[in-house]
């Protein structure tokens, strides 16, 4: 008999962010991987710093450069997604500044971004980006339409 588990988020600081309405925004998270029709098991954030970051991308994907996002895939049972998302604070205050964006709505892109890949979607192509992008833009309409 399978014991059914429910969905979890889970949002870690090693880089302090304001991050407000965690839990409407774990909702809506567990409520993005339903509409794409992905059963989410154990889903973890971890904000952190630039340095924080390039550690992990030299170490785990032999990368020697910054990045705003790196998204790990742990599924272990098949159907049933978890992962690492770790954030670059500071990539994504650079980015909303590049952007002329809002830090807020910046880092919930990143945010969903890192979600839309754990659900399939990529971003090596242009083809990709552009539909990674309009993926981005539903979310965040969605999310902040509140």
């Amino acid at each position: 008999m399978m014991i059914k588990q429910p969905a979890s988020v889970s949002f870690h600081f090693a880089e302090k962010v304001n991050l407000s309405n965690r839990t409407d925004l774990k909702a809506f998270i567990i409520t993005l991987f339903k509409k794409e029709k992905k059963k989410l098991g154990e889903l973890s954030f971890v904000f952190c710093s630039d340095a924080y970051l390039l550690e992990i991308n030299k170490q785990y994907l032999k990368h020697n450069y910054y990045t705003d996002i790196i998204t790990f895939d742990l599924s272990v049972v098949p159907g049933l997604i978890s992962g690492e998302i770790y954030i670059s604070i500071d990539r994504v205050k650079d980015n909303a500044q590049n952007f002329n964006a809002s830090f807020k709505e910046e880092l919930h892109r990143v945010i969903f971004h890192g979600a839309l890949h754990l659900c399939g979607y990529r971003d090596k192509t242009e083809a990709e980006e552009m539909l990674m992008r309009k993926m981005e833009d539903r979310y965040l309409k969605l999310y902040f339409r509140k």
